[in-house]
Order: C-alpha cells, then structure tokens, then sequence
C-alpha cells in the first residue's frame, strides 16, 4: 500500500513538473492562439501581450521579429508578460469579437481586462514601455543612486512624479488611477545636490519630470487629493507640447484649450527661442495647453489652420472642434520682444477680442479616426473591383482578374511608402 501511494505521488509530482516547465517553455516565445485556447490562455497569466495579426500585412510582418526578441525578456519579468498572437484573417470572429478593426491591432490583458497598446514596436523600447504595467504603483527611493536608477530605467515614454518628502499614502491613489499614464514614486532620503538638481528648496514637494523633453514643474501644494490630482494631469504633457500624432491622443482626453503657435521649422534655432518663451508663458498659464507644430514637421496639420500663405509664426486658440480663434491684432508673432507679444495675444484672447474661423482638415478626433480600418479597405476594394468591371464590360474587352498577390504586393508597396507612426493601424 505504502509503495503504491509513493508511487502514486511520485507520478503526480513528475506530471505537475512537466505542466510547470511546459508552461515556462511557452512563455520564453509567442504563442498563438486561436477560438480554442485564446480565453483559457487570457485566464491562466495575469499579463498577456496580444498582436492582432494578418499574414498579408506588411507592419505585422516586421512587428513578428520584434515580438520573437521581446518575449524571454517579459518573461524574465518579477510580474511575467506573455506575448501571444492571433491570426486575425483566420480567426475573424474571435478578431471582431476583440474589436479588432485594423492589423496589427495591440492589446495588453491585464487579469483579463484589455487595454489597447499604442507603444513603441522596436524590441528593446516595447519591453521598456511593457514594464510600466507591471510595475509597482508607487515606488520608494531612499538615496541618491535609488533616485537616479530609477528615472534612467523609467525611460522616456512616460512622465515621471517624484513626492520628496511625502508619505506614500498621499499619491498612492492617484498613482493607481493614472498608472498607465506615469510613473510615481515617493524619495524619503535624498541629498542637498538632489534639491539642487530639480530645483526645489523645500520639503513636502512633487517634482514631474519629462525627460525626452528636458522638462519639469514643481509643486509644493497644498497636498489635498484633488490639488495634487490637478497638477498631475496638468503635467502628463510638457510645458510646450510638440504636436504630433502620440500628443493629439493625450490631448484628446485633457479639457483644456489649446494655445497652438505653427512655426515654419520646430529645429530652427529662433523657433527654440520661441518654444522656450512658450514654456514660461505655459507655466503661468496652466489652465491653457501650449503647443507647437512646424510646417516642415506635419504640413497637412498646421495647413488645417490657415498656415499656407499666411506670415508665421502664427497663434490661434483651439479646443479640438471644427472651429479655432485667431486674436484680433495678434495674427503673427515678430522676433523682437516675443514674450511681450504672446502676453498681448492671451489678453486678447482672455478679453474676447477674437474672430471665429473654421478649420479646412478634420477635428482632433477627425485625425485620430483618419486612419482607414479593415470594414473601409473591403468597401473600398469592393468599389474598386466594381469600377473595373464596369469598365470592362463597358469596351467589350475580356475581362482580367488581378491575383491575390499582386493585389498584396500593391498594398505592400503603399504602406512602405508611407510614415510609420507609433499606434497606427496601417492595414
């Protein structure tokens, strides 16, 4: 009896090592799922990484690599992140099921709850942007090297918050609801250099912290919940804002109007001028947001706003909608004495001194939703194919049918042609 209940454990101790090292075997690479594993899948891991893929898609076929590399480095993680993959244009049920209306689509499940990703896709960057999820909501840092490994590992894509001096529990709320948006951290020992490096002098005090853009804000409160909550939402953008596609999603969800200059060029030395005076009029302007495009940088954008033809820089005041306002006698901004004439061009505006104009491009939610989904590329093929055969029929010619590579290598060639932009859908 003894022998056979051994025997029995034994068995049962050989099957569960095999079901444990099957399981860490498969999270060291990608694993794909389809109608029959993909909810179990999505139940067994607290993190899973989905790509929403089509074979056919030229951007799915150079994220694929990219996702091989970052998978063993997720799964080496404290808190592990699976990646996995679903072939979207076989399984479009479970696609349309998950919303998905584009390829590659990006979701993150968290505990089974999805959020759609719109990170960077190198490699090295996705594993650096993943990690914020997994991530504990508030970090403590108790030197000066603590300080500094933690915002050089935080990377650039997020905002950084740093409480010197201040319990856990006053941002340990704030840092839960906003934990996909920033980093939160709370120092309770730090140096005089520390101070001297953010530029603060007292204690309690949150310092933000942008780094790809060399900016930060202070705040010494008062400490109350929604204070400290304003400031952060102030602060999930820099003080001047560069608009590009990854900004209008952040903008999109902030209530403040928007303070727009359209420079011919960002990178000339006399518009770095005149983003550094943006910066301090943003500063005390904080229920304004201030942002910046260059004609050079997205011309399709600053045209939308009357830039062609028009002497720049220019300032207009916008919230988003179909329509802006320019300030009456404050159409351009001259190089001398900048900072005299945006405070003329915000009294003006705060006076109502202002001309209703409407925009010639789509709303900020109108470029957001401009890329075409999967349901407008069949219409449109569909519209296309019909035109042809018309066509056709219409000479009395035989009719020729396209196969269906060259119609993939004529989609392919289009979306090389085009500007990746992070969080896109291209096909």
């Amino acid at each position: 009896m003894k022998t056979t209940r051994s025997s029995l454990f034994l068995i049962l101790s050989i099957i569960i090592s095999a079901a444990e090292s099957t399981r860490a075997d498969k999270i060291n690479t990608v694993l794909e799922l389809d109608e029959s594993n993909f909810d179990s899948t999505i139940a067994a891991y607290d993190y899973v990484f989905v790509d929403f893929y089509a074979p056919w898609c030229t951007h799915c076929k150079r994220l694929a690599p990219e996702l091989d590399v970052a998978a063993p480095i997720l799964a080496e993680l404290k808190k592990p992140i699976v990646i996995a993959k679903v072939n979207a244009d076989k399984y479009a049920r479970l696609a349309r099921k998950h919303d998905v209306d584009g390829y590659p689509t990006l979701k993150i499940y968290m505990h089974g709850v999805p959020t759609e990703y719109y990170g960077p896709r190198k490699a090295e960057l996705l594993v650096r942007f993943l990690r914020k999820f997994v991530a504990p909501d508030v970090v403590v840092l108790n030197s000066d090297s603590a300080i500094r490994e933690f915002v050089e590992e935080a990377g650039t894509h997020f905002p950084i918050f740093i409480g010197f001096g201040l319990n856990e529990t006053l941002i340990s709320n704030l840092a839960i609801k906003y934990k996909k948006k920033a980093w939160f951290s709370v120092a309770s020992d730090f140096s005089d250099d520390v101070m001297v490096q953010y530029d603060f002098d007292k204690i309690p005090t949150v310092v933000s912290i942008h780094p790809s853009y060399n900016d930060h804000s202070i705040f010494y409160g008062p400490f109350e919940e929604e204070f400290l909550e304003e400031f952060i939402k102030q602060n999930f953008l820099p003080l001047a804002v560069p608009i590009n596609y990854d900004t209008l999603k952040v903008l999109k969800d902030d209530q403040r109007k928007i303070v727009l200059t359209i420079l011919e060029d960002e990178s000339e030395e006399k518009s770095q001028k005149l983003i550094k005076t943006l910066k301090a009029a943003a500063s005390a302007n904080r229920n304004l947001v201030f942002g910046y495009v260059g004609i050079k940088q997205w011309a399709e954008f600053a045209e939308t706003f009357g830039a062609k033809g028009t002497k720049l820089p220019k300032m207009i005041v916008w919230d988003g909608g179909e329509e802006y306002l320019s300030v009456i006698g404050s159409e351009s901004i001259e190089e001398e004495d900048q900072g005299s004439q945006i405070s003329q061009f915000l009294a003006g505006y705060r006076e109502g001194k202002t001309e209703r104009n409407r925009i010639s491009g789509p709303s900020l939610l109108g470029y957001l939703n401009s890329l075409i989904g999967v349901r407008t590329v069949y219409i449109i093929v569909f519209l296309v194919a019909m035109l042809i055969l018309i066509r056709h029929i219409s000479k009395e010619e035989p009719l020729t049918v396209g196969t269906g590579d060259q119609v993939e290598h004529a989609t392919s060639s289009e979306a090389e042609s085009s500007e990746y932009r992070p969080g896109d859908k291209q096909d």
